[in-house]
């Protein structure tokens, strides 16, 4: 069976962190996630709402790096929980086990310190987070460019094919 859910949006509200008994980190989080597609009559396009979950050092980078507001790529599981609410009636709610929690945009700040769109913290793999460049840079796509080079101990290989090493 296949079971994968991936969706972008924006947090409604800032990722809630907390510990299981055994001290497991779960972060609880929102996203607004517009439809693809409007009304025929032409009006506004519609919002889903959309919960998430991310356990252990996923939920911990969530909570860290992510704020209301900040647009988000999730990749997971859908998950459908049933409960009992206290006046006894039984619940059902569907939420989205993050396994991979992407930045869907760029942060600027008073240092210039921008996340790259790509880096991701999910499994036990972290990708990195921010970059830093200069105040001056230009910025491309949520990365900024560095403004100057850093020198490189590559030469540059004539056009005779005899010299590659393949």
């Amino acid at each position: 069976m296949l079971n994968h859910i991936v969706i972008m949006g924006r947090l409604t509200r800032d990722p809630e962190l907390r510990r299981t008994g055994s001290g497991v980190a779960v972060a609880s989080f929102s996203l607004a996630v517009d439809r693809d597609f409007g009304p025929k009559d032409g009006g506004e396009r519609e919002t889903d709402f959309i919960d998430c979950v991310a356990w252990r050092q996923t939920g911990e980078f969530v909570s860290k790096y992510f704020t209301k507001g900040r647009m988000a790529v999730v990749s997971g599981r859908l998950q459908i929980r049933s409960w009992t609410d206290k006046d006894g009636n039984k619940r059902r709610t569907a939420e989205v086990i993050a396994d991979n929690v992407y930045f869907g945009d760029s942060k600027r700040d008073g240092n210039s310190e921008s996340s790259y769109g790509g880096n991701t913290y999910g499994g036990n793999s972290y990708g990195g987070n921010t970059y830093n460049a200069p105040a001056a840079a230009p910025s491309y796509g949520g990365y900024s460019a560095p403004a100057s080079a850093p020198a490189s101990d590559f030469a540059m290989l004539e056009d005779d094919d005899a010299q590659l090493p393949f």
